[in-house]
């Protein structure tokens, strides 16, 4: 049937059929796709929050997860990412000290579902760039100011929670809820982070020297305990020779000696006199 609908027109003076049924696909899809993008049935995920718009108008309260309905081309709908998130910032500042410090923050937050109409309607869906980003800025040239250069640095941890607290007073109006705050990168002139790289080269000489000297001093005292400990047992030892033990000696020298004895004279002898030899004496006095 479709095949006998025929449109004519006329191109350039001449006279075209145009059969209907071959722009029936492209019909369909473009119905489709208005449906699609100007119906009424729209769903919001778990993980966001919509906001109503009639004819542009922001509606008081956020749409919860599910399915809904809207009026085609009245109503719109603007939708938000209401689970933790993480923006990074980074502004310069000076330290108590004045000297120039640039810093890089991790901001971990979330948006309050029942504040979405509110965010839309004062910030937009740009809302980081409107208000984290310059209130990060704000925020880190105040906290900044409340500790020497050297300070940001050691007590890296206690400012950032200055930081965290800063920032929460001042974004949760709008409907911001900062959970967590880090400070990724500190970075100082060139002037000063030689200075800082001096300082603790000398700190870490320094505490190398007196290691240094607590070894020798143990070393010394462990010489000293040795060497008393030594002159101390001498004097025991001292003290434990008597008359009686040296004669005693002299009995055990003698019994070893005797036990060790072949039962055979010296063939010499000798000491105080001139040397003699027994074997001929004794030979002679035989043939006498």
């Amino acid at each position: 049937m479709c095949r006998g609908i025929n449109l004519r027109t006329t191109i350039r003076g001449e006279i075209v059929d145009i059969k209907l049924y071959k722009l029936w696909p492209l019909l369909a899809i473009l119905t489709i796709a208005i449906v699609v993008f100007f119906g009424p049935v729209y769903t919001i995920d778990a993980t966001e929050r919509g906001v109503l718009l009639t004819w542009g108008k922001v509606s008081d309260e956020s749409i919860d997860p599910g399915i809904h309905f809207r009026i085609p081309i009245m109503q719109t709908v603007e939708r938000f990412n209401v689970k933790t998130q993480k923006y990074e910032a980074e502004g310069t500042a000076a330290s108590k000290d004045l000297q120039t410090v640039n810093t890089k923050v991790a901001v971990i937050y979330h948006l309050r579902p029942d504040s979405i109409p509110k965010i839309y309607a004062e910030l937009g869906q740009n809302y980081g760039e409107s208000i984290i980003q310059p209130t990060v800025q704000e925020v880190l040239k105040a906290s900044a100011s409340k500790f020497g250069a050297e300070q940001l640095i050691t007590n890296r941890s206690t400012v950032a929670s200055t930081i965290q607290e800063l920032l929460s007073q001042r974004l949760y109006p709008y409907g911001i809820v900062v959970e967590s705050t880090a400070i990724t990168d500190f970075k100082f002139s060139e002037s000063f982070t030689q200075a800082i790289e001096a300082k603790v080269t000398a700190s870490q000489q320094m505490l190398k020297a007196e290691t240094d000297l607590k070894r020798i001093q143990v070393e010394a005292q462990q010489k000293v305990t040795q060497a008393k400990a030594e002159a101390d047992a001498l004097n025991l030892q001292k003290q434990a020779i008597t008359p009686e033990l040296i004669e005693l000696r002299k009995v055990e020298m003698q019994t070893k000696a005797v036990e060790k004895w072949d039962g055979k004279l010296p063939t010499y002898t000798g000491g105080a006199m001139p040397f003699l030899d027994v074997t001929a004496i004794a030979a002679e006095s035989k043939t006498a």
